[in-house]
C-alpha cells in the first residue's frame, strides 16, 4: 500500500504566503499527519521504567495464531444500493493446522447472519453458533483432525457503512467496502463499488479469518447491473445473463493470497488492454480519461519486464490490472492481480508534464511479490511488505532515468524518515503497538526503504539480488517474518549478519554522528564519534567509504565504525580540496560534518555522488559570497534538474548588482528550460521580484502546456501592474487540473472580488485530494467578503460537504470555511450539528477544541 501525502509544488508555494497576507482569519484546523500529541507529566525515572515495562508486556502483538487453515474461499455477493448493503453468501474450505478442532471462530464485523451450515456432499447440516458482531463462532459438530477437510456455508448481509468509524493518517477509512454516490444524487461523480481490505477490513463484507498469515484461493461470483463492469482478483472465467439487466461475474483465483488482498471494483470504467508474455495488462479509469490511460500507466508492461528480470522471478500471477477509483480512502492497495489507485491518477496528459506517477505505479507493481506472493507473517513485520515496494521506486527509478534521478528519491525517503523521527523513534519490526495503523508510517515505509539500500551496498548487487531471489523462491505464496529475509541474507553471502538487523531491524533510532577532519604531518586524520542516545539507541556498526581529494586526484577508503569514538588516518602530500565522508551517501544517519564554503564549493564540483553534490549546493543557498554566487550561477545550467531547482533558491529576492544579468538569466530559463518545474520555479521567483517587469513573460507563461507554469504565471500577472488582470486570467478560468485552479481561487480573494461564486462552485467538485481541501479554505475567505445571498447559498454547500464527504480533511475544510462566515445566521448551532454528527475521532478532537 501507498499512503498519500499532500505536495504542491514550488511556484504554487513562493506565492501563495503573499495572497496569504489578505486573509481575515486562519482555518479552525488543518490535516497534518505530524501533528504532535499533547505534552503528558511523566513519572519518576523508577516508576516511568516500571510502567513502560508492564505497558509493553500488555501490548505485545503476537502472530495470530493459525488453528485453522483456510484452504479456499468461494463468496456469491450482490448489492443494495439503496441500504448500502452486501447480500452473500460465503462457502470456506478449511482444516485444522495441527491440532485437532471442534470449533470455528470467524472474522464477521457487522453482519446479519442467516444461516450457518456444514456442507457434507448434496446434504447441509445447520451449525450452532454464537455472533457478538464481530466474532462468529461457530461449533463444527465433531473435532477434525488436520487430514480432515470441511466446509461452511454463511448466508449473510454485511453493512459496511452502519459500522463505527475508524481509520489513521494513512487509511483514512476501515469500513471495508465502499458505496459511490449509491443513490446517484451527485452530479459528476459515478456510482461506483470498490474494497479496501488492508488491514483487517475485508471482514466487514465477507466472513474470513481476517489475518495476514493465512493463505487462501478465491472464487467470487458478483451480481451487478448490466451497465457495470466488475473487476476482481484472478481471471474473469465467466459473465452470465440472470435477467434483462443484471449479470453475474465469475472470478476466479488459483494461486493463494492472504484475506486481506481480496478485491472487487464495479463502476462504469473503461478499460484499455495491453499484455505482456501473453498475460492481460489492464488499466480502467473514468470513460472520460481513457485516451489518457496509456500516458498514466504505460509504463507498466516495462516495469514486469525490468522486476521480473530484476528478481529472477517472472511476474507471478495471471493478469495485472490498475483500477483508479473515487474518494479511495489512501493512496493506492496492491489487491493481488488488481492494484487500486486514488483518483488523482487520473489526469490528462499536460498534468503528466509536471509530474507522472510512475513512483506509485511501480510501488503497487513491486508488491505483488513483496506482499502479495510472500507476505508479512504480521502487522509487527509490515515492513518486509513496505519497504521494498518504496525501494522499487528507487529501483525503476534507477533503471529508467538513472542514478541521478534516483538519488532524488533516496534525498526523499531519508526526510521523509527524519522527519517523523523528531517527533517518535521506534523498532522497525514492531512487536509493541497500541493500534496496528500505527504501522503505516515513516518508519516502515521511507526508513525501511533506505536500509534494504544500506544491505544492498554493503554486500553488493549481485548477493543483493541473489538473496532476494532465494527469499521469494523459499517462501512462495507463505506468510513470512524478518528472520526468514536474514537467513536468505546469510546462505547467500556467507556471513552472520545479526549485527546488521538487530542495529537497523529490531532496534529504534539511528546515528548521530559528529565528523571532523584535519591534514597534520602528512595525512588526513578523520574523527567520527557517535552522539546517539545509547540508553535507548544502539552503538552502531558502520561499513562506509571516505574520499579524499588532494591535488586533483580522489582516492577511496573503506573503514569500519564499531565504536563510540573512532579515528582513521590516510596519506595525503598535500592539503586536501575535499574529504567526503560516507562517499557512497548510503548511511541512514544524522551527520555533522563542519566545512568551509570553499570546502563545499569543491563538493558540488569534485564529488562523484549525486547527493553529496546536492548537499553541498544545498547548504550553500544563503553563503552568498562573490564565489558561491559564481557558482550558484553555473549551477543553474546543471544536467540535474533538481540541481538547478536547488540554484535557484538562491536568487529569491536577489539584490545584487548583476540582479538585472541574474533576472534575465532566470527570465531565459522560465521560457526554455526543458523542465517544466524549474521553468515554474524560475518563473515564480521573477513574479516576487520584479513582477512588472516581466509581466509579458508571465502573460506567455498562461499558454505553457504545462499547468506548474501556468500556476507561476497566474501569480506573477497578478502581482503586476498590468491593467487587464482580469480579462487575461479569464484565459485560464476552464483550467480544471494541477493548482491553476488555487491560483486563481488565492487572486479572487486577495483582490477582494466578489462577482466570482459561479467559478468557485464549478470547481468545488472538480478538485481531487489534498487541493480540494486548500480550495475549500480559499472559498471560506471568499464567502466572507460576498454578498449576503451568496453567504448563505455557499454554506448549504459548505454544510452538505461537511456532514457527508468521504475524505475527513474535506469535511475538515468546509467546517473551517464555514466557522470563519461570521455573517451566517445560526453559525455555531450549524457548527454543533456537524461536530455531534461527525464519527471520525480526529475530527471530533479537532471540533471539540472549536467550541
Amino acid at each position: 500500500m501507498l499512503h498519500s501525502s499532500p505536495g504542491k509544488f514550488l511556484a504554487a508555494a513562493l506565492l501563495l504566503l503573499q495572497f496569504a497576507s489578505c486573509r481575515t482569519s486562519t482555518p479552525v484546523a488543518t490535516p497534518s499527519p505530524e501533528t504532535a500529541p499533547p505534552p503528558i507529566d511523566l513519572p519518576a525515572p523508577a516508576a516511568q521504567e516500571a510502567a513502560g515495562l508492564e505497558a509493553r508486556l500488555q501490548n505485545y502483538q503476537k502472530t495470530p495464531t493459525r488453528l485453522h487453515d483456510l484452504v479456499h474461499t468461494r463468496l456469491q455477493v450482490s448489492f443494495d444500493w439503496q441500504k448500502q448493503h452486501v447480500k452473500g453468501t460465503a462457502t470456506l474450505e478449511l482444516r485444522p493446522w495441527f491440532y485437532p478442532q471442534q470449533t470455528l471462530v470467524l472474522d464477521a464485523k457487522g453482519f446479519d447472519i442467516h444461516s450457518v451450515q456444514l456442507l457434507e456432499g448434496s446434504s447441509h447440516k445447520p451449525l450452532k453458533y454464537e455472533y457478538d458482531g464481530l466474532k462468529l463462532n461457530i461449533a463444527l459438530g465433531r473435532e477434525y483432525s488436520r487430514d480432515e477437510a470441511y466446509f461452511v456455508e454463511i448466508e449473510y448481509t454485511a453493512k459496511p457503512n452502519e459500522q463505527p468509524a475508524g481509520g489513521s493518517e494513512a487509511i483514512t477509512s476501515d469500513k471495508g467496502l465502499y458505496f459511490i454516490n449509491p443513490l446517484g444524487t451527485e452530479p459528476g461523480k459515478p456510482r461506483q463499488i470498490w474494497t479496501q481490505g488492508e488491514t483487517e477490513a475485508n471482514s466487514k463484507w465477507f466472513p474470513t479469518i481476517d489475518a495476514p498469515n493465512q493463505k487462501t484461493t478465491q472464487e467470487i461470483y458478483i451480481t451487478v447491473d448490466n451497465r457495470y463492469k466488475t473487476l476482481s482478483n484472478g481471471i474473469l472465467v465467466q459473465s452470465s445473463l440472470v435477467n434483462d439487466s443484471t449479470r453475474t461475474d465469475y472470478w476466479r483465483m488459483d494461486k493463494p493470497h492472504a484475506p486481506y488482498l481480496f478485491m472487487l471494483a464495479i463502476g462504469d470504467f473503461a478499460v484499455v488492454e495491453e499484455s505482456w508474455n501473453g498475460l492481460p495488462v489492464e488499466y480502467w479509469v473514468e470513460p472520460q480519461y481513457e485516451r489518457y490511460a496509456k500516458a498514466i500507466f504505460g509504463n507498466t508492461p516495462e516495469m514486469l519486464t525490468y522486476f521480473s528480470d530484476l528478481l529472477d522471478y517472472p511476474y507471478p500471477w495471471s493478469k495485472y490490472a490498475q483500477v483508479v477509483v473515487r474518494d479511495y480512502v489512501s493512496g493506492a492497495m496492491e489487491n493481488t492481480t488488481a492494484s487500486l489507485f486514488m483518483e488523482e491518477l487520473q489526469v490528462d496528459d499536460r498534468s503528466l508534464l509536471d509530474e507522472n506517477w510512475d513512483y506509485i505505479i511501480a510501488h503497487e507493481l513491486f508488491h505483488q511479490w513483496f506482499g502479495d506472493l510472500v507476505t508479512t507473517e504480521s502487522w509487527s513485520n509490515l515492513t518486509l511488505n513496505e519497504a521494498f515496494a518504496s525501494y522499487s521506486e528507487y529501483l525503476w527509478s534507477e533503471y529508467k532515468w538513472g542514478e541521478d534521478a534516483a538519488a532524488e528519491t533516496l534525498l526523499k525517503e531519508g526526510d521523509a524518515y527524519f522527519r517523523e523521527a523528531a517527533e517518535k523513534q521506534v523498532d522497525l519490526i514492531r512487536f509493541y503497538y497500541d493500534d496496528k495503523e500505527d504501522m503505516f508510517d515513516s518508519h516502515t515505509y521511507a526508513k525501511g526503504s533506505r536500509i534494504l539500500h544500506m544491505l544492498r551496498k554493503y554486500v553488493g548487487d549481485e548477493a543483493f539480488f541473489t538473496a532476494l531471489h532465494r527469499f521469494l523462491k523459499k517462501h512462495e505464496y507463505q506468510p513470512v517474518e524478518v528472520h526468514d529475509l536474514r537467513l536468505a541474507f546469510e546462505e547467500v553471502t556467507g556471513e552472520d549478519l545479526n549485527w546488521f538487523f538487530n542495529q537497523w531491524f529490531l532496534a529504534s533510532g539511528h546515528p548521530v554522528l559528529q565528523v571532523d577532519h584535519r591534514w597534520e604531518g602528512g595525512n588526513v586524520v578523520v574523527q567520527v564519534e557517535q552522539q546517539q542516545d545509547l540508553s535507548t539507541t544502539p552503538l552502531y556498526e558502520l561499513p562506509l567509504y571516505v574520499d579524499v581529494v588532494a591535488g586533483g586526484q580522489k582516492t577511496r577508503y573503506a573503514i569500519r565504525i564499531d565504536k563510540q569514538q573512532q579515528e582513521f588516518s590516510f596519506p595525503a602530500s598535500q592539503q586536501p580540496q575535499l574529504v567526503v565522508f560516507d562517499a557512497e551517501e548510503q548511511l541512514l544517519a544524522e551527520i555533522s560534518h563542519t566545512k568551509s564554503a570553499e570546502e563545499l564549493r569543491n563538493q558540488y564540483r569534485l564529488a562523484e555522488n549525486f547527493i553529496s553534490r546536492y548537499k553541498a549546493l544545498a547548504q550553500l543557498t544563503e553563503e552568498g559570497s562573490p564565489e558561491t554566487l559564481q557558482l550558484m550561477k553555473a549551477a543553474l545550467a546543471d544536467t540535474s534538474s533538481y540541481m538547478r531547482r536547488t540554484a535557484l533558491a538562491a536568487f529569491e529576492e536577489y539584490e545584487g548588482a548583476d540582479s538585472q544579468q541574474v533576472y534575465s538569466q532566470l527570465a531565459k530559463m522560465a521560457a526554455s528550460d526543458k523542465n517544466s518545474l524549474v521553468r515554474a520555479d524560475a518563473m515564480s521567483i521573477l513574479a516576487a521580484s520584479a513582477p512588472n517587469a516581466y509581466k509579458e513573460l508571465f502573460r506567455k507563461g498562461l499558454e505553457d502546456r504545462s499547468y506548474a507554469v501556468v500556476t507561476a504565471a497566474v501569480y506573477g500577472y497578478a502581482l503586476s501592474d498590468a491593467t487587464d488582470i482580469d480579462q487575461v486570467l479569464r484565459s485560464v478560468e476552464t483550467i480544471t487540473e494541477g493548482d491553476v485552479p488555487l491560483a486563481l481561487a488565492e487572486y479572487y480573494v486577495g483582490s477582494g472580488q466578489t462577482n466570482r461564486y459561479d467559478w468557485f462552485v464549478s470547481q468545488l467538485p472538480r478538485q481531487k485530494g489534498i487541493n480540494a481541501y486548500y480550495f475549500l479554505n480559499t472559498f471560506g475567505q471568499y464567502l466572507m467578503a460576498a454578498p449576503q445571498e451568496q453567504v448563505v447559498q455557499g454554506a448549504q454547500l459548505l454544510e452538505k460537504l461537511a456532514l457527508s464527504h468521504a475524505k475527513y480533511y474535506v469535511r475538515m475544510a468546509a467546517f473551517n470555511a464555514l466557522a470563519i462566515q461570521a455573517s451566517l445566521p445560526e453559525r455555531e448551532t450549524l457548527l454543533r450539528k456537524i461536530a455531534e454528527q461527525e464519527q471520525d475521532p480526529r475530527l471530533k478532537r479537532e471540533y471539540q477544541n472549536f467550541f
